[in-house]
Protein backbone atom coordinates (compact mmCIF):
# COMPACT_ATOMS: atom_id res chain seq x y z
CA UNK A 1 0.00 0.00 0.00
CA UNK A 2 2.87 2.03 0.89
CA UNK A 3 4.71 1.75 -2.15
CA UNK A 4 1.62 2.42 -4.41
CA UNK A 5 0.81 5.66 -2.36
CA UNK A 6 4.80 6.47 -3.28
CA UNK A 7 4.01 5.78 -6.71
CA UNK A 8 1.78 8.06 -7.48
CA UNK A 9 3.53 10.47 -5.58
CA UNK A 10 4.76 11.91 -8.80
CA UNK A 11 1.38 12.18 -10.38
CA UNK A 12 -0.33 13.55 -7.40
CA UNK A 13 2.31 16.41 -7.41
CA UNK A 14 1.62 17.50 -11.16
CA UNK A 15 -1.80 17.27 -11.10
CA UNK A 16 -1.75 19.82 -7.86
CA UNK A 17 0.79 22.25 -9.55
CA UNK A 18 -0.92 21.91 -13.20
CA UNK A 19 -4.21 22.88 -10.90
CA UNK A 20 -2.23 25.74 -8.79
CA UNK A 21 -1.29 27.38 -12.25
CA UNK A 22 -4.98 27.20 -13.66
CA UNK A 23 -6.12 29.04 -10.35
CA UNK A 24 -3.39 31.41 -10.90
CA UNK A 25 -4.11 31.84 -14.31
CA UNK A 26 -2.94 35.62 -14.95
CA UNK A 27 -4.63 38.21 -16.59
CA UNK A 28 -1.75 40.36 -17.92
CA UNK A 29 -4.18 43.81 -19.03
CA UNK A 30 -4.84 45.83 -22.06
CA UNK A 31 -4.23 49.12 -22.09
CA UNK A 32 -5.88 51.11 -25.01
CA UNK A 33 -3.96 53.57 -26.75
CA UNK A 34 -3.61 55.33 -30.36
CA UNK A 35 -2.06 52.39 -31.82
CA UNK A 36 -4.96 50.20 -30.45
CA UNK A 37 -8.04 49.47 -33.43
CA UNK A 38 -10.74 46.98 -33.17
CA UNK A 39 -11.32 44.39 -35.75
CA UNK A 40 -14.72 42.98 -36.23
CA UNK A 41 -15.04 38.88 -38.40
CA UNK A 42 -18.39 38.34 -40.33
CA UNK A 43 -20.89 41.33 -39.05
CA UNK A 44 -22.81 39.30 -41.65
CA UNK A 45 -26.60 37.96 -42.26
CA UNK A 46 -25.92 34.06 -42.46
CA UNK A 47 -24.71 34.61 -38.48
CA UNK A 48 -26.89 37.34 -37.23
CA UNK A 49 -30.04 37.45 -38.58
CA UNK A 50 -32.99 35.07 -37.70
CA UNK A 51 -33.10 34.49 -41.56
CA UNK A 52 -29.77 33.46 -41.62
CA UNK A 53 -28.72 29.65 -42.96
CA UNK A 54 -26.81 29.53 -39.63
CA UNK A 55 -29.49 30.36 -37.13
CA UNK A 56 -30.40 27.17 -36.44
CA UNK A 57 -27.21 26.25 -34.86
CA UNK A 58 -26.03 30.09 -33.47
CA UNK A 59 -28.84 31.68 -32.43
CA UNK A 60 -29.17 30.59 -28.90
CA UNK A 61 -25.57 31.56 -28.14
CA UNK A 62 -26.59 34.77 -30.38
CA UNK A 63 -29.46 35.96 -28.09
CA UNK A 64 -27.66 34.38 -24.92
CA UNK A 65 -24.54 36.78 -25.16
CA UNK A 66 -27.26 39.70 -26.76
CA UNK A 67 -23.84 39.59 -29.29
CA UNK A 68 -25.73 42.03 -32.33
CA UNK A 69 -27.03 44.78 -29.76
CA UNK A 70 -23.21 44.51 -28.61
CA UNK A 71 -21.40 44.69 -31.90
CA UNK A 72 -23.53 47.58 -32.94
CA UNK A 73 -22.27 49.39 -29.56
CA UNK A 74 -18.39 48.24 -30.21
CA UNK A 75 -19.06 50.66 -33.24
CA UNK A 76 -20.35 53.48 -31.44
CA UNK A 77 -17.52 52.88 -29.22
CA UNK A 78 -15.30 53.16 -31.88
CA UNK A 79 -17.01 56.43 -33.51
CA UNK A 80 -17.02 58.29 -30.34
CA UNK A 81 -13.31 57.74 -29.21
CA UNK A 82 -11.83 57.81 -32.50
CA UNK A 83 -10.79 54.40 -32.94
CA UNK A 84 -10.20 52.72 -36.55
CA UNK A 85 -12.62 49.58 -37.01
CA UNK A 86 -11.61 47.23 -39.21
CA UNK A 87 -14.00 44.63 -40.93
CA UNK A 88 -12.67 41.27 -41.77
CA UNK A 89 -15.72 39.53 -43.87
CA UNK A 90 -16.69 35.95 -45.26
CA UNK A 91 -17.46 35.79 -48.83
CA UNK A 92 -17.61 32.50 -51.27
CA UNK A 93 -17.68 33.12 -55.19
CA UNK A 94 -18.98 30.96 -57.28
CA UNK A 95 -15.23 29.52 -58.17
CA UNK A 96 -14.71 28.44 -54.27
CA UNK A 97 -17.55 25.86 -55.16
CA UNK A 98 -14.70 24.24 -57.40
CA UNK A 99 -12.72 23.31 -54.31
CA UNK A 100 -11.47 19.60 -54.02
CA UNK A 101 -11.69 19.11 -50.52
CA UNK A 102 -13.08 21.14 -47.51
CA UNK A 103 -12.73 20.44 -43.40
CA UNK A 104 -16.21 19.48 -41.79
CA UNK A 105 -17.39 22.96 -41.31
CA UNK A 106 -16.13 24.58 -44.72
CA UNK A 107 -18.59 21.54 -46.34
CA UNK A 108 -21.09 22.71 -44.62
CA UNK A 109 -20.54 25.98 -44.98
CA UNK A 110 -20.71 25.60 -49.09
CA UNK A 111 -23.39 22.98 -48.99
CA UNK A 112 -25.79 25.67 -47.13
CA UNK A 113 -24.54 28.26 -49.65
CA UNK A 114 -23.09 30.58 -46.52
CA UNK A 115 -21.84 34.08 -47.44
CA UNK A 116 -22.24 33.26 -51.15
CA UNK A 117 -21.90 35.81 -53.82
CA UNK A 118 -21.62 35.38 -57.29
CA UNK A 119 -18.63 37.18 -58.40
CA UNK A 120 -16.05 39.12 -56.48
CA UNK A 121 -16.39 42.20 -59.27
CA UNK A 122 -19.91 42.59 -58.68
CA UNK A 123 -22.32 43.10 -56.12
CA UNK A 124 -25.49 41.94 -58.35
CA UNK A 125 -27.63 40.20 -55.30
CA UNK A 126 -25.47 41.11 -52.78
CA UNK A 127 -28.06 43.59 -51.14
CA UNK A 128 -29.96 41.50 -48.23
CA UNK A 129 -28.21 38.59 -48.70
CA UNK A 130 -26.71 36.21 -46.46
CA UNK A 131 -23.20 37.35 -47.51
CA UNK A 132 -24.88 41.28 -46.82
CA UNK A 133 -23.86 43.44 -43.62
CA UNK A 134 -26.70 42.70 -40.97
CA UNK A 135 -28.87 46.09 -41.08
CA UNK A 136 -28.17 48.05 -37.99
CA UNK A 137 -24.45 47.99 -39.10
CA UNK A 138 -24.83 49.52 -42.21
CA UNK A 139 -24.67 52.95 -41.46
CA UNK A 140 -21.26 52.62 -40.39
CA UNK A 141 -19.73 50.45 -43.25
CA UNK A 142 -19.17 53.96 -45.19
CA UNK A 143 -17.45 55.94 -42.60
CA UNK A 144 -14.06 56.76 -42.48
CA UNK A 145 -13.26 54.84 -39.22
CA UNK A 146 -14.19 51.67 -40.59
CA UNK A 147 -11.97 49.87 -43.52
CA UNK A 148 -13.50 46.49 -45.32
CA UNK A 149 -10.49 44.16 -45.55
CA UNK A 150 -10.50 41.36 -48.42
CA UNK A 151 -12.55 38.17 -47.63
CA UNK A 152 -10.89 35.56 -45.73
CA UNK A 153 -11.38 32.04 -46.98
CA UNK A 154 -11.65 29.73 -44.03
CA UNK A 155 -11.10 30.66 -40.50
CA UNK A 156 -8.66 33.11 -40.42
CA UNK A 157 -7.02 36.05 -42.34
CA UNK A 158 -3.93 34.42 -43.29
CA UNK A 159 -5.50 35.06 -46.78
CA UNK A 160 -6.36 38.28 -46.55
CA UNK A 161 -4.85 42.16 -46.10
CA UNK A 162 -5.61 42.82 -42.63
CA UNK A 163 -2.52 42.42 -41.11
CA UNK A 164 -1.01 44.64 -44.17
CA UNK A 165 -3.71 47.37 -43.44
CA UNK A 166 -3.37 47.23 -39.58
CA UNK A 167 0.06 47.40 -39.91
CA UNK A 168 -0.27 50.53 -42.38
CA UNK A 169 -2.12 52.36 -40.45
CA UNK A 170 0.35 52.05 -37.34
CA UNK A 171 -1.69 49.53 -35.33
CA UNK A 172 -0.19 47.28 -32.95
CA UNK A 173 -3.27 46.42 -30.40
CA UNK A 174 -6.42 45.02 -31.48
CA UNK A 175 -9.70 44.39 -30.01
CA UNK A 176 -11.04 41.49 -31.54
CA UNK A 177 -15.19 40.84 -31.80
CA UNK A 178 -17.70 39.55 -34.36
CA UNK A 179 -18.46 35.97 -35.59
CA UNK A 180 -18.05 32.89 -34.67
CA UNK A 181 -16.34 32.74 -31.83
CA UNK A 182 -14.25 29.38 -31.60
CA UNK A 183 -13.82 29.47 -35.31
CA UNK A 184 -13.31 32.25 -37.28
CA UNK A 185 -12.55 35.03 -34.13
CA UNK A 186 -10.48 31.89 -32.66
CA UNK A 187 -8.54 31.96 -35.89
CA UNK A 188 -7.79 35.66 -36.07
CA UNK A 189 -6.73 36.09 -32.69
CA UNK A 190 -3.99 33.07 -33.12
CA UNK A 191 -3.18 34.52 -36.18
CA UNK A 192 -2.84 38.11 -34.75
CA UNK A 193 -0.44 36.60 -32.00
CA UNK A 194 1.15 34.89 -34.65
CA UNK A 195 2.05 38.31 -36.27
CA UNK A 196 3.06 40.30 -33.29
CA UNK A 197 -0.21 42.32 -32.50
CA UNK A 198 -1.31 42.52 -28.56
CA UNK A 199 -4.97 41.06 -28.23
CA UNK A 200 -7.91 41.43 -26.53
CA UNK A 201 -11.51 40.51 -26.65
CA UNK A 202 -15.13 41.40 -26.50
CA UNK A 203 -16.19 37.96 -25.19
CA UNK A 204 -20.35 38.87 -25.46
CA UNK A 205 -19.92 40.32 -28.75
CA UNK A 206 -19.15 37.20 -30.56
CA UNK A 207 -21.00 33.85 -30.61
CA UNK A 208 -20.33 30.35 -31.40
CA UNK A 209 -22.46 26.98 -32.64
CA UNK A 210 -23.89 24.72 -30.09
CA UNK A 211 -25.01 22.08 -31.65
CA UNK A 212 -26.06 18.47 -29.27
CA UNK A 213 -22.61 17.52 -27.64
CA UNK A 214 -20.65 20.40 -28.50
CA UNK A 215 -20.71 24.21 -27.01
CA UNK A 216 -18.48 26.06 -29.28
CA UNK A 217 -19.33 29.17 -27.54
CA UNK A 218 -17.87 27.26 -24.22
CA UNK A 219 -14.95 26.35 -26.10
CA UNK A 220 -14.46 30.05 -27.43
CA UNK A 221 -14.67 31.70 -24.17
CA UNK A 222 -12.37 29.13 -22.43
CA UNK A 223 -9.64 29.79 -25.49
CA UNK A 224 -10.11 33.47 -25.48
CA UNK A 225 -9.24 33.55 -21.82
CA UNK A 226 -6.09 31.51 -22.74
CA UNK A 227 -4.96 33.28 -25.38
CA UNK A 228 -5.89 37.28 -25.06
CA UNK A 229 -4.41 39.70 -22.67
CA UNK A 230 -7.88 40.56 -21.39
CA UNK A 231 -10.87 39.42 -22.21
CA UNK A 232 -13.55 42.09 -21.98
CA UNK A 233 -17.24 42.60 -21.65
CA UNK A 234 -19.20 45.13 -23.62
CA UNK A 235 -20.00 46.94 -20.37
CA UNK A 236 -16.64 46.76 -19.46
CA UNK A 237 -15.24 48.10 -22.35
CA UNK A 238 -17.59 50.59 -22.70
CA UNK A 239 -16.64 51.94 -18.68
CA UNK A 240 -13.06 51.92 -19.84
CA UNK A 241 -13.58 53.88 -22.98
CA UNK A 242 -15.61 56.41 -20.76
CA UNK A 243 -13.06 56.98 -17.97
Amino acid sequence: MKTQFLKSLPTLCIIMIASSVVAQLPDPGFEIDGTTAMVITDPQNDFLSPKGATWGVVGESVVQNNTVANIETLFKLAEEHGIPVFISPHYYYEHDHTWKFEGALEKVMHDIHMFDRGDQLSLDGFEGSGADWLEPYKKYMDKDFVTVVGPHKVFGPEQNDLSLQLRKQRVDKVILAGMSGNLCVEAHLRELLEDGFEISVVGDATASAIVPGYNGDTAAQTNFRFLASHVYTTEELKNELNK
